[in-house]
């Protein structure tokens, strides 16, 4: 008898370019994950909005992002692959939990503390729940498995204690989700400031590697990578944050292990490293790039891919979201 396969839930949201940490903490992983688990894919659009979006960009990086997932490697045929808004059910799942969920859990998280400060003149009712809404997502679909880099994990924590709050009050009604933490490449940092995550929002764009960035602009900001005043190429977190960086990077893009890209550069400049950095990194975008600008093209083909995967989320979402209605008391037609 075959093993059921566990239920599998992520999302991106469609707020500017994606960048090579995006790919690597995210897409690429998805990619792996497709055919071990059932997947549930979504592009995150409500919580895009906790921020200010030009409406028009906004459907526009929509459809940018759905084209890049499939040209990255995610079948929507072997995956659920869907648009967060066309599925009411998670803004009214949401709505139910914020009453299982306590503002002061709320205010001590840190994406809100920190999003508080970056967006002082609109800090909105939306940022404060933005882990409620993050939980109906993961629990409409019966999670059990949540793939996360080390800044999503505590939002994956509060989702697990309100599936087992909400569990306790009733019954058992949720799955509470278990974490998938990925090993190599979780985390990519800012080429010009390792000391930080590389970001899509990043007040100098010339430290991240977008996903749209042509072959001539991915070389030359790795050739204006921080490095050291040292001429090793050697991983060392600790005193060697911009090499280790640019080694991870190299690592993941040309199929390498650190070491053999250690011995590969033994006795090279960095010079000649970051060229090579850059070229293997342009390398895997340059054909991604193109496939997306291929389904770009096909609106039909992407609307159908959209439809599709608004039927299937919702065939399960309603489910779950018809049985925690029945639990709390409402009736139903």
């Amino acid at each position: 008898m075959e093993e059921r396969k566990k239920n599998l839930y992520s999302a991106v949201q469609p707020t500017n370019n994606l960048t090579i940490g995006n790919y690597i903490g995210a897409v690429q992983n998805w990619v792996e994950l497709q055919d071990g688990y059932n997947c549930f894919f979504a592009i995150a659009n409500m919580h895009a909005i906790t921020v200010r979006q030009n409406p028009a960009e906004l459907r526009q990086h929509t459809l940018e992002l759905l084209a890049l997932y499939i040209a990255c490697g995610i079948n929507p045929e072997k995956c659920v692959l869907y648009l967060q808004s066309h599925v009411p059910a998670h803004a009214e799942l949401c709505w139910v939990l914020n009453n299982y969920t306590y503002v002061g859990e709320m205010e001590r998280m840190t994406q809100y503390k920190d999003k508080s400060a970056k967006h002082a003149d609109n800090i909105n009712m939306g940022l404060l729940d933005y882990p409620v809404l993050m939980a109906a997502d993961i629990l409409l679909y019966q999670t059990e498995a949540v793939p996360v880099g080390r800044d999503q994990r505590q939002h994956l924590e509060i989702a697990r204690d309100i599936a087992i709050r909400f569990n306790n009050a009733y019954s058992p009604t949720f799955a509470v989700p278990e974490g998938i933490y990925v090993k190599g490449g979780a985390k990519i940092c800012d080429i010009l400031n390792p000391a930080k995550k590389m970001s899509k929002s990043a007040e100098n764009p010339n430290g991240s590697i977008f996903m749209s960035d042509d072959r001539d602009t991915v070389i030359r900001k790795f050739k204006r990578a921080v490095t050291d005043s040292e001429a090793e190429v050697r991983y060392d977190a600790e005193n060697k944050p911009g090499i280790s960086n640019l080694l991870s990077i190299y690592s993941v893009f040309s199929g390498k292990t650190i070491e053999q890209a250690e011995a590969e550069f033994a006795g090279k400049g960095y010079g000649d490293f970051k060229l090579a950095v850059g070229e293997a990194v342009a390398d895997k975008l340059t054909p991604i790039q193109a496939e997306q600008a291929k389904l770009l093209k096909d609106r039909d083909y992407l609307n159908g891919v959209l439809k599709s995967g608004a039927e299937r989320a919702s065939y399960t979402a309603n489910k779950t979201l018809a049985k925690v209605y029945k639990k709390i008391g409402f009736i139903q037609l």
